[in-house]
């Protein structure tokens, strides 16, 4: 849910008419043509969009295959060091999207595009966050224009056909979370009238949502592609689907950038749910944004040995030095499944003692089922990850199978 915004002409009231010239409008009807979105059925946020012609007009539909993550089986529960840096570029933000770890919640995926995006794109299935781990450009819309940038999350509700534009598509880089549920503001950091309490980590004005409209007046055939669950369809409307004139409401995309989190910092190490940023069914988004480090004369500045015993762990490392971590870099996943003991690597409590700032950025997700892997993510898988927490020169495994 983001926050009450209004681009371009609207009536003063809602289901009234918006009239425009009979000479100009869309059958000489002269007005333009309301679009309720809703979520929730009709019971949570909503927007109205006014278009120059009816939004309905679907010319042809037809069947374009599946997208399907596929589990491999037989795998030993373990941790896992997924190199997703070393992805090669290929297809474009839409169909160059490689899963990696999913559940009946949310699907995690990479995305190094080679090429820009072919056609227009809605997941009618499902919210969007793409995490911008490089690049820069706009994401064209409905609702309009909306620029993103490196550390951006771009939340972009289902339903929103969308073309990413970017400013240099061999530089893009994404991480984008498909959620099942409905992405929101965490409702801890909400006050009794909606509005962002005081204290939370980021405010309203910390939100971005599309800044001009890009009103599109063009009776030609279109082409989006839809996505819904694991089916995709090639929609082709009648008219460019772009050529709203106006809109108010709570739903639109809008990008968040992960440098305005505002860290908590405690005396002693604070736990994850301080770092949440968003609210999913099923599963949570922290921001690990650069802050001071705990201030306890005695304090251990690295987070302590846990086990999630109900929840699988993800971290997308951004950049920084990632004072628990040996071996990880820009660009891995550290997925560490529930149940299993993690945290600082040997000679990394002592080593953080005298550091009184990190400056690390990374994203986490913890979902509350368990998450399967793809063939895609186990060929950037490092096998030995397991073993790393053994003290160099010891005799330890390689992650073959006996």
């Amino acid at each position: 849910m983001a926050v009450y915004r209004t681009l371009g002409q609207i009536p003063r009231k809602r289901h009234i008419r918006l009239a425009r010239d009979p000479q100009t409008s869309f059958l000489g009807e002269g007005l333009a043509y309301e679009h309720v979105i809703t979520t929730a059925g009709f019971d949570r946020a909503y927007s109205i969009t006014y278009h120059l012609r009816p939004p309905t007009r679907v010319k042809r539909i037809e069947a374009a295959g599946q997208i399907a993550p596929a589990a491999v089986e037989g795998q030993p529960l373990r941790h896992r060091h997924l190199r997703s840096q070393e992805l090669p570029r290929a297809g474009d933000p839409i169909r160059g999207r490689v899963p990696l770890l999913f559940n009946d919640d949310m699907t995690c995926y990479r995305c190094r595009p080679a090429q820009e995006q072919a056609v227009l794109y809605r997941n009618g299935g499902a919210d969007e966050v793409i995490f911008v781990f490089d690049g820069a450009g706009m994401l064209e819309s409905p609702y309009g224009v909306l620029p993103y940038m490196a550390d951006d999350y771009i939340v972009i509700p289902r339903g929103t056909t969308y073309r990413l534009v970017p400013n240099d598509v061999k530089r893009e880089d994404h991480l984008i979370l498909e959620s099942a549920g409905p992405v929101r503001i965490p409702s801890k950091y909400l006050n009794p009238d909606g509005q962002i309490q005081l204290g939370a980590p980021y405010s309203e004005r910390d939100f971005h949502g599309p800044h001009e409209l890009l009103t599109i007046d063009r009776e030609e055939e279109t082409e989006i592609l839809v996505k819904d669950g694991r089916r995709l369809t090639r929609t082709v409307m009648s008219h460019h689907p772009f050529d709203v004139i106006g809109w108010d409401g709570m739903v639109y995309p809008y990008t968040f950038n992960a440098m305005d989190f505002e860290p908590l910092t405690g005396t002693v190490h604070l736990p994850p749910p301080f770092q949440q940023t968003f609210e999913c069914r099923g599963f949570v988004i922290c921001t690990f944004a650069p802050r001071h480090l705990d201030h306890h004369p005695e304090s251990i500045k690295v987070p302590y040995v846990h086990s999630n015993t109900e929840a699988d762990e993800v971290l997308f490392y951004v950049r920084g030095n990632f004072g628990s971590r040996r071996g990880v870099g820009s660009g891995s996943l550290s997925h560490h499944p529930a149940g299993i003991p993690h945290g600082p690597h040997p000679g990394t409590i002592k080593a953080s003692m005298g550091h009184d700032r990190t400056e690390e950025l990374a994203v986490m997700f913890d979902t509350e089922r368990p998450l399967a892997v793809t063939a895609e993510a186990m060929r950037i898988d490092d096998p030995k990850y397991p073993y790393s927490w053994i003290e160099a020169g010891a005799d330890v495994g390689d992650g073959q199978p006996r």
